[in-house]
């Protein structure tokens, strides 16, 4: 089935090619700005997923490639829309790609396996239903450009080669190079200025409640305060049920669920964030796979906190008895160890190891090369 050519239908193949377009494009640019997070997205879902028997994590190794050529493919088809260049061939892959994104985040909002699908990076958040609907609302003008592939196609092969080769060539360079760096574009909670905790607040920690009335269905939230004086209304209380709670800490970490524990499972991270004087944080989410330049620089990191009189600590996801091990093996002293997860470590760097210099809660500096760091 084709669309007849008309003025009208051309124009609106224009208007789609457009809006897809654009999408695949900034879709394909927030995740190439950080390539290592699409691959613990891709990696998630081979650990996450299964079909009967079947699970994926034997597909584990090709993340990296995945990753790659999924973002690499995005681009593409973006900027085949866009110069309307290979129609046909764009047309194939963006209804493969859609049919693929609208039953995989089906799926997920279903089962909710994963919490997050990474459609945007770490740029824009949506829940599994609204990225699910998204790409329902994408499936619309995707069909209308499938069945308009061949309305006024024109014969361009040496013009749409060149846009086909740049288009893979510029990608490919662009996530090379934010692999081998951190990201040139930090949509992370550490970005480099931002201000982990709010010192200045003066107010303590407030506890919330939700009640429901079983009548109306209504939902209030009252401070606990409010809510005693609520209770002692024994006609109120006949009609409302407890639905939540939750406590609101004006010095929480802005990285939800992160922490820095030490041997006996405390966390330190609300005492060693708002150091004065500045903290070296050596970040390892995996210590096996430290390589001989990373033991340098991490040696390198220990000198410069020396010279500089100021606190560093390694946080790291490894057993303290492989910490032990890895220190003794390389000749490292002078480095106290602290413990997160590793998506936690890696959320903060995705070096390994990386390096941060933090003050007063505030990201000072960070990269993947100690010497390099700007120490105030």
């Amino acid at each position: 089935m084709e669309i007849k050519d008309s003025k009208l239908n051309y124009t609106l193949n224009v208007v789609c090619r457009w809006v897809v377009g654009l999408v695949f494009l900034f879709s394909s640019f927030v995740k190439g700005v950080d390539p290592m997070g699409t691959t613990f997205k891709v990696q998630e879902y081979m650990t996450a997923w299964s079909i009967g028997g079947l699970t994926f994590e034997w597909a584990l190794p090709f993340a990296d490639f995945m990753s790659v050529a999924l973002i690499c493919a995005e681009f593409l088809v973006g900027v085949l829309l866009i110069t309307n260049a290979y129609r046909r061939l764009s047309a194939w892959m963006l209804v493969l790609m859609m049919l693929f994104f609208t039953v995989t985040t089906l799926v997920d909002a279903i089962t909710n396996k994963v919490t997050d699908c990474g459609c945007f990076g770490d740029a824009v958040k949506l829940t599994n239903w609204q990225t699910f609907w998204k790409n329902v609302a994408l499936d619309v003008p995707t069909v209308f450009i499938f069945l308009t592939r061949n309305m006024r196609r024109k014969r361009r092969f040496e013009r749409d080669g060149i846009i086909f080769i740049f288009a893979v060539a510029a990608m490919l360079v662009f996530e090379i190079y934010n692999i081998k760096h951190e990201p040139v574009i930090d949509f992370r909670p550490w970005k480099i200025g931002n201000k982990m905790m709010d010192l200045e607040s003066t107010e303590g920690m407030k506890s919330y409640v939700t009640y429901r009335n079983t009548k109306t269905g209504e939902s209030e939230e009252f401070e606990s305060a409010q809510l005693m004086d609520k209770l002692s209304d024994g006609e109120w209380a006949a009609e409302w049920e407890w639905e939540s709670s939750r406590v609101v800490d004006p010095r929480e970490i802005a990285a939800p669920g992160f922490s820095m524990l030490d041997l006996e499972g405390e966390d330190r991270a609300m005492d060693l964030l708002p150091a004065e004087d500045g903290m070296l944080i050596v970040t390892v989410h995996h210590i096996d796979k430290v390589n001989a330049k990373g033991v340098r620089e991490v040696k390198r990191a220990v000198t410069l906190a020396e010279e500089n009189g100021i606190k560093i600590v390694m946080l790291t996801a490894a057993l303290p008895e492989e910490v032990q091990a890895w220190m003794a093996d390389n000749d490292i002293s002078g480095l106290d160890y602290l413990f997160a997860d590793a998506t936690a470590i890696e959320t903060m760097m995705r070096g390994n190891p990386g390096f941060m210099y933090v003050k007063n809660a505030t990201v000072v500096d960070k990269g993947r090369k100690a010497g390099e760091l700007k120490i105030d």
